[in-house]
């Protein structure tokens, strides 16, 4: 499936803090913490748990949110399926970071190694 300009809108208008609950909700309830989110989050991003909680505070939008990250280097290793688009098929950048971090949120929930998910170099 393919992303639609409505749909690349939609996620750029979304904000953090709409999603974040989610995404503690659902590494919580599979067994783990939400200090595990966040270091997922802080790879990701660059963010520490302060500049997180400043743009859940802010209602940040999720292009403001990826607009001041600094991707890490290997965020280009996260591949797969997530909510149905092949990640390395996304053209639109902001929606590729977002099903990046969506990819992150559910493999932690999945109980994969953290070294596995932060794309460690073996």
């Amino acid at each position: 499936m393919k992303p639609t300009p409505e749909h690349n809108e939609r996620i750029a208008k979304m904000t953090f803090a709409s999603v974040y609950p989610h995404y503690v909700n659902k590494v919580v309830k599979k067994g783990r913490t939400k200090e595990e989110l966040h270091e997922v989050v802080t790879w990701l991003t660059g963010f520490d748990d302060a500049k997180i909680q400043t743009f859940i505070d802010d209602k940040v939008t999720f292009e403001a949110f990826f607009g001041q990250a600094k991707l890490h280097p290997n965020a280009h290793l996260i591949k797969g399926v997530i909510c149905g688009y092949r990640i390395e098929e996304i053209d639109n950048d902001l929606t590729k970071q977002a099903r990046y971090l969506d990819k992150l949120v559910d493999e932690l929930a999945k109980g994969r190694k953290m070294e596995k998910i932060l794309r460690k170099d073996p």
